[in-house]
């Protein structure tokens, strides 16, 4: 009984203090009283596990990913608004509602750009969470719209059934965060927040959704069981009462001062913590919304205005180029300072080099530029007519602006990268690759220790952390001795990996761990590795034209070759230990399928790579055998449809043996 109540009380204390914090923008507790109390409600939880409550904080992200999301209808539809442009057509919806109706009041909101969602609550607990889609039938995103904390669990004194409606956003700083790791990964960026929101919230993994903060503002009552109210404003009013995050509104009465005060709205956008497109209008009253009606599509008691997009002239004064942490180039347009959307700006992203010849942008051109999604300045087109004569067009260079090694074009041609091994910008993720588990695996290497040793200037290539001293190990933690002296153990001890790893480890473009243990097995030594021609390495099983050009420019590079020579003086090894003597499966193609209970699928795979076969993750018709375990699912019939022989695991041991 003490547990339950202890469960039940820090459930009710966090839950408490999510709201203060995340709707109410008051934290009253500090992160660090926060984080102790959910730890200790996490280790009751887990002693307890019947005891779990629906609306605990720790239920805030889901297990296991889904696989789709399942379709919701909506008991009541999610209708969309009539949209008006100017100044001229909302007058004419107020004028011709006011004439009709003299004493209409109108509700004035923000128009979020976000996501629509229904929340759903049964006897005051979330039960279900989903899209708009069409109005009609939308998505469950039930697991994701969990994790985000100004949505409450549970509510006190809430009808038996109750449906409201809300629109999920990413604030600004979640979404600049968001993009800054996007581009430090060499990733896409996100056009606006809203794109940003929508992706996010129909991630399959509620851990990702989790990691990108959203939030949410709810603005309307769609169903509330025994519940009536008069007027818009009342149903907010409920809604705040039961600890919901509501819109901002005013009600207004006059058709100029409306008017004025979205104006108003736009003026200070800039201002608010997310992103907005516009503004809604809608009558106050509920009977009088009754007696208005709806269209098919919208209601005719409410308009959506929409802000233009603000466009304006500047002059390009310089392009410069970042090196991002993959080794991207992305070059920026540096503009003569413009104020647009409220904020001044004085750069564009230019996005890749194919964006710039496409456009023909030059330094010295005029061009129009605005705010993508009213967050990222972005190039229009150029006014050529204003061009100077002394302008030339604009290529990206050859060489690297940060090492000075060779440039390259990816694959697809959309991006150009720098191929220097050691080159500062791609330091951190070069390090964190060549640690990682399916590299030379020095446990307890993280990003966290990667970046304090670069920061102290300990690691200026990858070869580097076979020359760390424990003095400069212990640096990192105020009472680090024994931390040190494991991490340094586990340094050593990786020095003996299998060359297949470090190949691996190398981070050489489209050369994976699979490519690495082929790549091993076939030239045994490193030394051999090095030497082989472009041509040599196309002979190799799963090495292409282009990988086998990665291969061979990346052991050309200065910097790569100055890597190697560090390992080797290390004692890095640089011999396979995995060369195939018995080449029984020899061009066969295993896929393992199903839960696999003699041996894990890792050690199967090792098996079927030490006989000098293949494991790959699908069937088709290249592959030779199925070896399937308990609840093989779709990879089985796929098999028995294009007639692959089908193995046990007994089967499979018996080939081993």
């Amino acid at each position: 009984m003490e547990a339950k109540q202890r469960i039940e009380e820090l459930t009710r204390i966090l839950s408490e203090a999510n709201y203060l914090y995340y709707v109410q923008d008051n934290p009253a507790m500090p992160d660090f009283e926060y984080d102790r109390l959910l730890r200790e409600l996490e280790e009751l939880e887990a002693t307890h596990p019947h005891l779990i409550q629906p609306d605990s904080p720790t239920q805030r992200v889901g297990g296991e990913a889904l696989s789709k999301f399942e379709k919701v209808s909506h008991p009541v539809p999610l209708m969309s608004l009539q949209d008006v442009f100017s100044p001229e057509e909302l007058k004419e919806f107020l004028v011709k509602t006011l004439e009709a109706y003299p004493d209409s009041a109108f509700s004035v909101e923000p128009k979020i750009d976000g996501l629509s969602v229904a929340l759903e609550y049964e006897n005051g607990q979330f039960v279900r969470g989903a899209t708009r889609g069409d109005g009609v039938v939308g998505e469950d995103v039930t697991e994701n719209l969990k994790t985000i904390r100004s949505i409450p669990m549970r509510l006190d004194g809430a009808p038996a059934r109750l449906i409201v409606r809300g629109e999920v956003f990413m604030p600004k700083k979640s979404f600049e965060a968001l993009n800054e790791r996007q581009e430090a990964e060499g990733k896409a960026l996100f056009a606006n927040p809203r794109n940003a929101a929508a992706g996010s919230l129909r991630q399959l993994d509620s851990k990702i959704t989790a990691q990108r903060k959203l939030d949410i503002l709810v603005f309307n009552v769609q169903l509330a069981e025994g519940v009536t109210f008069a007027s818009h404003e009342e149903s907010l009013d409920f809604l705040r009462k039961l600890q919901f995050k509501v819109i901002d509104n005013v009600l207004l009465t006059d058709a100029d001062a409306i008017v004025s005060h979205i104006m108003s709205i736009n003026e200070n956008r800039e201002q608010l913590t997310c992103d907005i497109d516009g503004a809604v209008v809608k009558v106050n009253d509920l009977t009088q919304r009754t007696k208005m009606g709806t269209t098919a599509k919208c209601p005719k008691w409410a308009v959506a205005y929409k802000y233009p997009p603000e466009i304006k002239p500047t002059v390009v004064e310089n392009i410069v180029v970042q090196v991002g942490r993959t080794g991207v180039l992305t070059p920026k347009a540096v503009v003569k300072p413009v104020r647009l959307a409220g904020t001044t700006v004085t750069n564009a992203t230019l996005h890749n080099e194919d964006f710039i010849t496409e456009r023909d942008i030059r330094i010295g051109d005029t061009v129009l530029i605005r705010k993508a999604g009213e967050i990222i300045p972005e190039i229009l087109e150029v006014d050529v007519t204003k061009r100077p004569v002394t302008a030339v067009p604009y290529h990206l260079p050859a060489t690297c602006p940060v090492c000075g090694a060779p440039t390259a074009k990816d694959e697809d041609g959309a991006f150009l990268r720098c191929t220097g091994a050691e080159c500062p910008a791609q330091l951190s993720r070069n390090i964190a690759h060549f640690v990682s588990r399916d590299a030379m695996d020095i446990e307890g290497f993280g990003s966290a220790i990667v970046d304090g040793l670069i920061e102290k200037g300990l690691l200026k290539s990858p070869a580097d952390i076979y020359y760390l001293s424990l003095d400069e190990m212990k640096s990192l933690w105020q009472k680090g001795e024994l931390a040190a002296t494991k991490l340094l153990s586990a340094i050593e001890n990786s020095k003996q990996q299998d060359l297949s790893r470090l190949i691996f480890a190398l981070g050489i473009r489209q050369v994976g761990a699979k490519t690495g243990k082929v790549l091993a097995s076939r030239f045994v030594t490193m030394d051999a590795l090095m030497g082989a021609t472009a041509e040599e390495l196309t002979e190799v099983p799963d090495v292409g034209e282009v990988t086998a050009k990665n291969i061979a420019d990346w052991f050309a590079q200065p910097q790569s070759q100055h890597i190697i020579e560090k390992l080797r003086a290390a004692g890095v090894n640089f011999e396979s230990k995995r060369t195939v003597t018995d080449a029984r499966f020899a061009g066969m193609t295993f896929v393992l399928t199903g839960a696999l209970t003699k041996f894990t699928r890792e050690e199967a795979t090792e098996k079927i790579e030490l006989f000098g076969g293949k494991a790959s993750g699908s069937v088709s018709k290249k592959t030779t055998y199925v070896v399937v375990g308990e609840n093989a699912g779709s990879k089985e019939r796929k098999a028995r449809e294009l007639e692959i022989p089908i193995l046990s695991e007994d089967d499979f041991l018996n080939m081993l043996q």
